[in-house]
């Protein structure tokens, strides 16, 4: 298996150049999961061979901040998905690599279209409950965006998890403070949200450094062994947006900017190749 951290630093290479090649698309957010979205589908999810739709006897992934999807392409293609190559067609006419993941085009490793925020919990849960329906010991992970939790229906899935012991479910919350028009704190404050959480019913764990291979991957092992336990599972994810470009952390700036050719270059410099490109 590849090094992990060599997989990462490809798959940000892949982001800034998809994003540059046609000057649309999310970095920032799609940046700062990459670490994440490696470890999920390297190290922990357990994945039939062959994709299917139904996705019986394997876990599933849903992304419901479908905007990010630079960094899903990437880790889908570089995972065997798909080939390596179709990463060049990202956000043009026909391709299959849409701005936002869809399912008309059949697109090895996505289930379902998603970028209208704020429903990626009903889908999770659903297909959560239909695991367990088919007495399956498959876990259904989710990832979600903190400021989609402004999202009323986000709140109606949470309790409704709650109350019904979907505990085949890990739900991920990428908390950079960041949102497309700001600083959450200055769009519209979530507050606590482990506090939150609780509230709800849910099993609460922290992942202090979300940009942090070994810890995410310590976390998301640790989600996985309390499933089963009458309880569904979120994991609050301190991201940093934009991470591993220098130029593009600290700021929602770069939430749907692309680089251009000079940005693009330096960025690229920060993350030398280790592994190969298209």
């Amino acid at each position: 298996m590849t090094n992990l951290s060599d997989f990462v630093i490809q798959v940000r290479r892949d982001i800034l150049r998809m994003v540059h090649a046609v000057n649309s698309g999310h970095p920032g957010g799609s940046l700062g999961c990459a670490e994440f979205m490696v470890v999920l589908y390297q190290k922990i999810m357990k994945r039939n061979k062959d994709f299917t739709m139904d996705g019986e006897n394997e876990d599933l992934f849903f992304l419901s901040n479908g905007h990010i999807s630079p960094v899903f392409y990437s880790v889908l293609a570089r995972s065997g998905y798909f080939p390596i190559s179709e990463l060049q067609t990202f956000r043009k006419i026909n391709s299959r690599l849409q701005g936002h993941p869809t399912t008309h085009e059949g697109l090895p490793g996505v289930r379902i279209a998603s970028g209208s925020l704020g429903q990626g919990f009903s889908v999770a849960i659903g297909a959560a409950i239909s695991k367990k329906l088919n007495k399956e010991k498959s876990i259904v992970y989710s990832l979600h965006g903190d400021g989609e939790l402004q999202e009323g229906q986000n709140w109606e899935g949470i309790m409704y998890a709650a109350a019904n012991k979907i505990d085949n479910l890990v739900c991920t919350i990428d908390n950079n403070n960041k949102q497309i028009d700001g600083d959450l704190k200055d769009v519209l404050d979530m507050g606590n949200l482990e506090a939150k959480f609780d509230a709800f019913g849910w099993k609460v764990l922290t992942l202090e450094k979300g940009n942090d291979i070994d810890e995410v991957e310590k976390v998301l092992k640790k989600a996985k062994n309390l499933c089963f336990n009458e309880k569904p599972i979120v994991i609050i994810m301190n991201t940093e947006m934009g991470n591993g470009v220098d130029f593009m952390m600290g700021t929602h700036k770069w939430h749907g900017v692309a680089p251009n050719d000079e940005q693009l270059e330096k960025a690229l410099n920060q993350n030398p190749e280790t592994i190969k490109d298209y």
